[in-house]
């Protein structure tokens, strides 16, 4: 017997354990994140205790082997969960992410010293790891690099500055990349683990920023900051490689969570709409913005599934740069549009800073920005594509 269309099952399904998890996470973003998000932006204040609980619940090792104390889960599972955090708070989602983010580098390119030495209490949440490869003259040209990385009697002197480092100041643990050799461009650079106590290694201003301001960002001054030869990273000349690897697979809790995000702007809009009346009727029913919802729900949907591409891609050891970038690419725009276009639907309400969209809409611009600036990610999706042509003649 065929089974129908309708008897065969959505391949698109969460499996049990899969629902069980983003349910568990969305009931702990919604008990213990929402509610203090506002407040925590207004005074950009990063709350640790959050972080701490997130800990409890597996979240900070979720994608990781159980050997170095993770869950042993997948790319796909802590796309869920991102989702599910930032869509009740943005912040603390990319807060997450950068933790997760800087213990990739550690778990790829580390010797077994280095693994046993951070990622067990990482993936514990007993450290908070940070991501530094942002410089004031370095930001889509990561082989800028200008912080350098010479040879002393002990290891490494490390001398420059570091900007816009997400968890800054309330790290333990940074992931830093250095030049060893300013004039061999992206051979140069060097891949090293920090701790905050490192002799010469400071932080500097706090980044005021626009968005996602409750998690703190900061700048980083190494003034001879002394870095032990068995806190590089692979070898010399291998930075650019470390980086980029952990990047691609960044981007994929970056585009979920901005989809958390948009979901989140547009479940606020839509309720508005039902409940909002002008001309003696919903503006729900009215055809204007109807479109506007219409849209957004098709835009959280596609940029859901793109994302979901990426880690099913990642999780089965694929190639993700290309899908990531059409992930977190498509899904950092529609954030914005979503975000914007619920803002109008408030109309003046919406413009309000007491209003939970306003601040959606600030903190979704960021997304389009760090981890690769858009128009970055659709070079490196058109290089992909034509690389491809190319291959296949």
């Amino acid at each position: 017997m065929v089974a129908t269309a309708a008897q065969r099952r959505d391949p698109f399904a969460l499996t049990e354990e899969q629902r069980q998890i983003r349910d568990t996470v969305r009931a702990f973003a919604e008990a213990e994140i929402a509610p203090t998000a506002a407040e925590r932006d207004e005074e950009e204040r990063y709350d640790r205790a959050l972080f701490e609980r997130a800990a409890e619940l597996g979240l900070t090792g979720l994608p990781y082997p159980e050997e170095y104390g993770g869950a042993g889960l997948g790319s796909f599972e802590w796309a869920l969960a991102c989702e599910e955090i930032a869509a009740a708070d943005m912040g603390m989602a990319v807060s997450l992410s950068v933790h997760v983010l800087a213990q990739l580098p550690i778990l790829a390119f580390g010797s077994p010293a280095q693994k046993d030495r951070w990622l067990p209490r990482m993936a514990a949440g007993k450290l908070l790891g940070a991501f530094a490869l942002t410089e004031p003259q370095a930001g889509s040209d990561a082989s800028a690099i200008a912080l350098r990385a010479e040879r002393s009697a002990d290891g490494y002197l490390l001398t420059g500055t570091k900007v816009w480092t997400t968890n800054a100041g309330e790290a333990e643990v940074y992931v830093v990349f250095a030049t060893v050799d300013r004039s061999a461009g992206r051979q140069g650079i060097t891949a090293f683990v920090l701790e905050r106590d490192a002799p010469g290694f400071r932080f500097g201003a706090k980044e005021r920023k626009m968005g996602i301001r409750g998690t703190t960002a900061r700048e980083l001054v190494f003034e001879g900051a002394q870095v032990p030869e068995d806190r590089r990273l692979g070898a010399e000349g291998e930075g650019l490689k470390v980086a980029l690897s952990a990047l691609g697979a960044g981007r994929i809790s970056i585009a979920a969570a901005c989809v958390g995000l948009a979901r989140s702007a547009l479940e606020h809009a839509a309720r508005y709409a039902v409940v909002r009346t002008q001309f003696g009727a919903a503006i729900a029913d009215q055809q204007a913005i109807q479109i506007l919802l219409a849209d957004a729900a098709t835009a959280v949907h596609a940029a859901r599934l793109l994302t979901w591409h990426a880690a099913h891609l990642r999780d089965a050891g694929q190639p993700v740069n290309s899908a990531s970038s059409m992930a977190k690419l498509f899904a950092s725009d529609t954030a914005m549009q979503v975000t914007t276009d619920a803002v109008q639907i408030y109309g003046g309400a919406g413009y309000s800073r007491d209003n939970p969209v306003e601040r959606l809409m600030r903190d979704a611009k960021g997304a389009q920005i760090y981890e690769g600036t858009n128009q970055i990610h659709r070079l490196i999706i058109a290089q992909q594509l034509v690389e491809d042509l190319r291959r296949s003649g």
